[in-house]
This record gives structure tokens, sequence and C-alpha cells, in this order.
């Protein structure tokens, strides 16, 4: 039906950079909002970078001014540049689409299965 793939996470020292990558396919009459989302061990899953059909984004304060959210050149592809990373943002990253499959009109949350980030410090 719908398939949501991340991909580039990895590890990383402190203060270096990493770009994570969204792919989303399948039966896709349009994309809502998609978004990045992390959960740490033992934390609960947060919203760390979001982007909707008409460009506007949001990132909370933890991650504001380091991260990036951004379409890709290929289709239904969405990128989260992060930079400047600090251990306290080691965590399972993934990708969450908002969308209306074909055949529906209503809006429906796809995730993917998550991509690790392990800073070391």
């Amino acid at each position: 039906q719908v398939q949501v793939v991340e991909s580039g996470g990895g590890l990383v020292q402190a203060g270096g950079s990493l770009r994570l990558s969204c792919v989303v396919s399948g039966s896709i009459k349009r994309i809502n909002i998609m978004g990045w989302y992390r959960q740490a061990p033992g934390k609960q899953r947060e919203l760390v970078a979001s982007l909707t059909s008409g460009g506007e984004t949001k990132y909370p304060d933890s991650v504001k001014g380091r991260f990036w959210i951004s379409r890709a050149n290929v289709k239904n592809t969405v990128t989260l540049e992060m930079n400047s990373l600090k251990p306290e943002d080691t965590a399972v990253y993934y990708c969450k689409a908002n969308i209306i499959v074909l055949g529906s009109d209503d809006f429906t949350d796809f995730w993917g299965q998550g991509t690790q980030v392990t800073v070391s410090s």
C-alpha cells in the first residue's frame, strides 16, 4: 500500500553532521505533512521536524538552528540535515508521512522502521 523508508543514520562524533532521507512510495493520492521524530531509550517519541505541503516547517527548541528539513529533488522524498550534533541527539529517528491513499478521502499516518543515530562525546 504505502511504504516509508528511512536511510542515512549512523555514528558520528559530537559536533558532526548527518543527513537522513525518507522516501515515501505506493498508492499515494496526496501527501499532507511529512515529519521526523526520534525516540531515545526510556523516553517518549518526540517531534524533531515537520514540513507541510505548503512548505511550512516546525522544529522544537532543542534542535532549532541545528536541524533542517527539506524536500529533495526526488519525488516524495524529504531530508533531515542535522548539524552540530550532541550526544543527547542519540536516538532512533523515524519518518512519518500523513497521506491520503488512492481510493480514500481520509488522511492516514504511515511510519517508517526507523534509523539509528548515535552521537559520541
